[in-house]
């Protein structure tokens, strides 16, 4: 009870200093792998030195801190879930230990016994969205995480620039408006919209196809 009451008390303090909590090897060992525990662990095993070139290791790491940081300033925040991260340039005898030759991927590790299959989050098939990552820690833990995303003003900017350069050219061309009538304009426009329309990522923001694909072949993803 008094190893368990010290790790608990240990990985609060971090949390309260980090959303996530960076590991080494034998971080992971105690407080991950060796019992006891009455907390879910989930890991995030990946490559986010630069000389790893992992472009997809920095995308999932800025989901996994928005997630980190909805869990950690939610009113239900509690000490039974911790996210952590494993750096592979700083746990390379964690990666050695479990089998893993790719990352980046997410592990659930539960209070008791050993990971299961449905514990390794499906990121091939689902991607790394917060709010994805979150449905799942929802499935394995029971615990449900809001997510909340830091505001992004950059849309309205856009558009309000837009509505500035519209309006600023008619004010200007106020006396002439008659190339508000021109046809090829018009159809240079819609043109335009259909091309946008019938794209590969339209597609892909409506479908929500996997985010990789395997091939049948060889097994590459």
């Amino acid at each position: 009870q008094n190893l368990l009451a010290e790790k608990v008390e240990q990985l609060m303090e971090w949390s309260s200093r980090r959303s996530v909590i960076r590991m080494n090897g034998d971080k992971f060992r105690r407080f991950v792998k060796a019992p006891p525990r009455n907390y879910s662990v989930i890991v995030m095993f990946t490559a986010l030195q630069p000389q790893r070139q992992c472009s997809v290791c920095r995308q999932a790491n800025e989901e996994y801190q928005v997630l980190a940081n909805s869990w950690r300033y939610s009113s239900a925040f509690s000490n039974k879930l911790f996210f952590t991260v494993v750096d592979y340039d700083e746990g390379a005898d964690v990666f050695q230990q479990l089998n893993m030759n790719s990352a980046p991927t997410f592990m659930h590790f539960p209070p008791k016994g050993k990971p299961k299959r449905a514990d390794t989050f499906d990121l091939q098939r689902i991607g790394f969205a917060a709010e994805q990552l979150a449905k799942w820690i929802a499935d394995r833990t029971d615990v449900h995480i809001r997510v909340f995303r830091p505001p992004n003003y950059s849309g309205t900017i856009a558009l309000a620039l837009l509505v500035s350069l519209v309006g600023g050219l008619l004010y200007l061309r106020r006396n002439n408006l008659e190339f508000i009538y021109n046809k090829t304009g018009w159809a240079m426009a819609a043109l335009c919209v259909v091309f946008a329309m019938t794209s590969g990522q339209m597609w892909n923001h409506i479908r929500g196809p996997p985010y990789a694909h395997k091939n049948p072949q060889n097994g590459q993803v």
